[in-house]
């Protein structure tokens, strides 16, 4: 779906994220949008985006994991408390496996979240991940309550100051790229929910287990 400028707006209102109004629209996806399908190669998945790709692991790892989120998905949640931390330490923390996280917002609150990650972090993979895990972890704080004070707090418990927080979340060019970025993930990779995986271009789709990751995995480091 397309949101006008107009439901935008309105939408900002209610959710109490006036800071974003007079910003670009996110296109938000929705399921009955795209058909399914496979991503065309592991090189359309690692092509540059408009933003830095976050990732922890070695740059030369022999499997790559990408993941697509939305930080107000509660499946992206339960897989970054239950899963990921199984994976980060069996694979990344022992250099076997880079693991890149991308933005996929599917909402403004998902949006903001996300920016505000960006803009904590300054290009600091490893803080972005713990931002990150934060707002996963707080997600039913600042997601089901006042959206915009719970960011400010969260901002300025990182280091950010008011004026900081209330500029990140009106930067217009950041919400451009991750709205890019969300964008080709669509059109040419085909994710239409959250979270979606691709292990060296292998597509994944919802919240897997540790297992499920594991015998996909460790062909892979063997070949």
């Amino acid at each position: 779906m397309i949101i006008t400028r107009r439901a935008f707006t309105t939408m900002l209102s209610l959710t109490g994220l006036a800071a974003f109004t007079g910003l670009s629209p996110l296109r938000l996806i929705s399921e009955a949008m795209i058909p399914e399908a496979m991503a065309q190669s592991a090189a359309d998945v690692a092509k540059p985006v408009s933003l830095p790709d976050m990732a922890l692991g070695p740059n030369d790892a022999a499997v790559t994991i990408t993941e697509y989120a939305s930080l107000t998905c509660p499946h992206c949640a339960a897989f970054n408390e239950q899963v990921f931390p199984k994976i980060k330490k069996e694979y990344i923390d022992t250099g076997k496996v880079r693991y890149i996280f991308r933005e996929f917002p599917l909402d403004i609150k998902a949006a903001a979240g996300s920016m505000l990650s960006r803009c904590i972090a300054n290009g600091d993979a490893p803080k972005y991940f713990a931002v990150t895990d934060m707002l996963f972890r707080q997600q039913n704080d600042w997601v089901l309550k006042n959206t915009t004070e719970t960011l400010t707090r969260i901002g300025k418990q990182a280091g950010l100051t008011q004026q900081q927080v209330e500029a990140c979340l009106k930067d217009q060019a950041l919400l451009d790229k991750i709205a890019a970025d969300q964008k080709y993930a669509s059109d040419v990779l085909k994710v239409d929910s959250t979270p979606t995986f691709f292990i060296n271009g292998e597509r994944i789709k919802g919240e897997a287990s540790f297992e499920e990751f594991a015998k996909k995995i460790n062909p892979l480091l063997k070949s």
